[in-house]
């Protein structure tokens, strides 16, 4: 479910097949270690993002015959341009060994908080800029192959614990649609997030599976008791492999919310260190429509970034905008009744819904 962009090599496979006809001129080569001698190959106006070589001299080499190196930033935990997005083994790489604060996700986290978080100097600025850049590249091309009405974003609040009643309905929804061939997309964290990617997750599984699965992690309900937190999840995950890459679907965290753990459910994660690039993220890819459960601010804010870009059509047609939790949105937080003002409008008041029903939200986003 991805296409490469002609002119970028991402993998050892692409570079291999490159070095075939002898010339990388032109090209850009993103997050590779790259051990092929190059001595005979073209590499006038080539670009090297973030990519390892056997030795100094190698790299030098290369400048001096044309091409430009960015170099990898070797005092971060991070690669400078990953080629690829993660995985929930490469965020908790390290857990087995040395529990949570020992895992890739942590390490990269503390090193973004002593870097001074989102002000941190050019230097380290620099690096998580080009991350991001490697991430939204690798994004770009992993979701080529998915119609944008597919992509169905659920949102909600991370606070919400495992096994409450909007745990198990956005695990329901989600598990719903990844079984109508949806590709679901969270904001990555916990609570809502975590419950909507472990539906999708368990989707080639019956209800009861699922139902056993949010038991087992209903026993460990706080994301702030990470150890345990983490390790019920990853027992989860060990209980129902797969080897579908996209099981899970797609979740778009931040290490700006760092504190808050990466859930493990989805199949492909793009993990950003700026917040503003990845809620925008989340919001374009969802085109099929978004689900929003009961949550506070930040679920408040996607509901009306998305409807700007509704609005003005900034990122083409908009799916349906479904509310659930009826008391909720009506009473608690009347998100909706503003918004279909807004929307009307643009004539498009029509695309708010709001219920308690998961079969009814259902059938809105897959008609």
């Amino acid at each position: 479910m991805s296409a490469a962009t002609p002119l970028e090599i991402e993998s050892l496979e692409e570079l291999s097949e490159r070095l075939a006809d002898k010339s990388l001129a032109g090209l850009t080569v993103q997050g590779l270690t790259i051990g092929a001698d190059l001595s005979r190959v073209k590499v006038k106006d080539a670009v090297f993002i973030g990519c390892t070589f056997p030795s100094l001299a190698a790299e030098a080499a290369l400048v001096r015959r044309g091409a430009h190196v960015v170099p990898v930033a070797d005092w971060a935990p991070y690669p400078t341009h990953p080629a690829r997005l993660y995985t929930a083994a490469d965020l908790t790489a390290g857990f087995a060994e040395n529990g949570f604060a020992g895992m890739y996700d942590t390490r990269v986290y503390e090193h973004f908080v002593a870097e001074g978080g989102p002000n941190a100097g050019v230097r380290e600025a620099l690096a998580q800029r080009l991350h991001d850049h490697g991430i939204d590249n690798a994004l770009h091309d992993a979701l080529a192959g998915i119609s944008p009405r597919r992509r169905i974003g659920i949102m909600g609040g991370h606070a919400e614990a495992r096994g409450s009643d909007a745990y198990r309905m956005a695990a329901a929804i989600g598990h719903a649609l990844a079984g109508h061939g949806r590709l679901v997309l969270t904001g990555g964290g916990p609570g809502v997030m975590e419950a909507a990617n472990l539906g999708s997750y368990l989707a080639a599984h019956p209800a009861a599976a699922l139902d056993e699965a949010i038991g087992r992690l209903a026993a460990e309900p706080d994301f702030r008791a990470h150890d345990p937190y983490t390790k019920v999840a990853l027992h989860v995950l060990a209980e129902f492999p797969t080897l579908d890459p996209w099981a899970g679907g797609l979740s778009v965290p931040t290490w700006l919310y760092g504190h808050e753990p990466s859930n493990v459910f989805a199949g492909q994660i793009a993990k950003y260190f700026s917040n503003a690039i990845r809620e925008d993220v989340i919001l374009k890819a969802a085109r099929g429509g978004i689900v929003f459960a009961p949550g506070r601010a930040g679920t408040v804010q996607e509901v009306f970034q998305a409807a700007t870009k509704t609005y003005y059509a900034t990122d083409g047609e908009s799916g349906p905008f479904v509310f659930l939790g009826r008391r909720f949105w009506t009473e608690d937080l009347p998100a909706p009744a503003l918004l279909r003002i807004l929307l009307n409008g643009a004539a498009q008041a029509d695309l708010v819904h709001i219920t308690d029903d998961v079969d009814e939200a259902l059938a809105i986003l897959c008609q």
